[in-house]
Formats: C-alpha cells, structure tokens, sequence
C-alpha cells in the first residue's frame, strides 16, 4: 500500500448492474426489493471481498431483507443478522435459506432482536470472533421532501449505540463498514451525514481508516448511466438536482489495529485524524 498524505476517495464499481438485476443474480427471494434500505448486492460482495476473509464471521446487526448475510454465505463466510421488523426478519431468513439451497456451505442465522442483545451474555461467544460488521445507516426519510434534521439526528445517535454494542465482538483485524444514502435537504443540497457518522464509530471506540465511494450508476467509459427509479427521477427534477449515483461507505477498524497499521507505515495514529479525507492505513 501506497502512503498518500490526501488520499482521494476509494470509488467502487458497483453499479453495472440495475437493482433488480443484482437482486436475481444474487438468488434473493421476491420481496426483497421492497427493501429500499438494503446494501445492495454488489456492494455487498465488494465489502466482503475486501474486508473480510473466507470463513469469516460477518455480522449485520440491521439486516433488514438479509441482502448482505445471502451475500457473506455465497462468498463462504459465516453470517448473523438482527431485525425486529417481522417482515425482513421472514425476508432475511428465506435469503438465508435460498444461499443455502444454492450451495452455500457456511452458517447462516437471523435472530429476532434488537442490537443490544450483542451487549448481554447471549452474545458471550461472539467476542472477539466477527471478521466484518457491515451495515446500513436505515433512515427510513422521505427522500421527495429532504433529509430532517432531528430525525436524521436520531437514526445515527441509534447506531451509534449499535457500534458500542458490536465493538466488543470484533476480532483484531477486523473492520466495520457503514453504508449510507446520501440525502437531500428540502433545498436540494445534500445533507452532511459523513461527519456525525465519523463521530458515532469514533465514539464507539472505532478510528476511521478509509471512506469510499460504492457507484450505484453503471460506469460506460468516462460517463455514468444512473439506474435511478421514477420517483428518484421526479424527486430530482422537482428539486431541480441531479440524480445521486452511489452510496457512501465508511470503514473503521478497533483503534489499536488502526494505530499499528499507521505506525508499520510510519504515519500518525488514525485517531488523530478529524474529517473526511483521511487514506486508508491498511
């Protein structure tokens, strides 16, 4: 790896295919497009690949229609997901069990819980053993009437609370990735979630080592081909925007991996770095 002083973004090329697409190569049961939080299947996998390693555990404690367990057990790792929503519980258990039927030989599970079961002596033997904790920041905002504030607010205070209750599960080495949609203010602006994402892993007990750029737009030569829905379409002409044409991805890691890492290339600890364009360390 490289030292860079200011890395530019890591951009994922993760949009060749449309969304519905990914979700039938990727053998997902019907229903889970209704999803509209879900990581999508390719950049799912792109995480996995990178962050993780065959055999992993990995760990969604969000998991909503279980797009990123089908895809950690087609790529042999272990997977676990948490919801309390009946709907993707049911979804995210028929992935499971589709990856399995397709030949997926690791362990697949969807417990019907809130995050904070990761905290209790439930979770005792998961210490210390998750490869990879990739997640979603689930807003549940309207996108057609802008990002509020204080409930965008409240989402990210609630993850939070989840990455202090997944610190303890992850094995040196490992890392914890947050996915998020980038959102629109009534304006038209896009709202400034990076930093107070920053802060939660920070608070969590997480240093920041790399943010990336995961193309939800399929990329032809030097031009991007949006997959963008007619209401994403109609949302943007109304507030006279372009179309968002990817999600934003940031990954941390336990702090004393990230501090061994930037000493072995004779950098400044991580978590020294404040703001969004930091290069990754490992």
């Amino acid at each position: 790896m490289n030292e860079r002083s200011t890395a530019p973004l890591s951009v994922w090329p993760t949009g060749q295919c449309e969304p519905l697409a990914q979700l039938r190569e990727a053998g997902c049961v019907p229903g889970t497009e209704t999803d509209t939080e879900r990581i999508p299947p390719a950049v799912a996998a792109h995480a996995i690949a990178a962050y993780s390693r065959p055999g992993d555990l990995v760990l969604d404690p969000d998991c909503g229609a279980g797009t990123v367990l089908a895809e950690a057990l087609r790529a042999g790792r272990h997977a676990l997901g948490l919801t309390t929503h009946s709907r993707w519980w049911k979804l995210a258990r028929a992935n499971v069990t589709a990856a399995k039927a397709g030949g997926a030989w690791c362990d697949g599970s969807v417990l019907d819980a809130r995050p904070k079961v990761l905290a209790t002596v439930r979770a005792a033997g998961l210490i210390g053993r998750v490869g990879l904790i990739l997640t979603s920041l689930r807003t549940a905002l309207d996108r057609t009437t802008g990002t509020d504030s204080a409930a965008a607010e409240a989402v990210v205070a609630e993850l939070s609370t989840t990455l202090v209750h997944c610190e303890p599960l992850l094995r040196s080495g490992g890392y914890v990735a947050v996915v998020s949609r980038p959102r629109r203010r009534a304006d038209g602006s896009l709202a400034d979630l990076t930093t107070p994402l920053i802060a939660a892993g920070v608070a969590a007990g997480l240093a920041p080592v790399e943010r990336c750029v995961a193309l939800t737009a399929e990329l032809r030569g030097s031009r991007l081909v949006t997959h963008a829905s007619f209401a994403e379409r109609r949302a943007a002409d109304r507030a006279q925007t372009a179309v968002v044409a990817h999600l934003e991805v940031l990954v941390f890691q336990l702090v004393h991996d990230a501090e061994l890492a930037a000493a072995e290339v004779g950098r400044l600890p991580v978590k020294t770095v404040a703001g969004p364009g930091w290069g990754r360390v490992a």
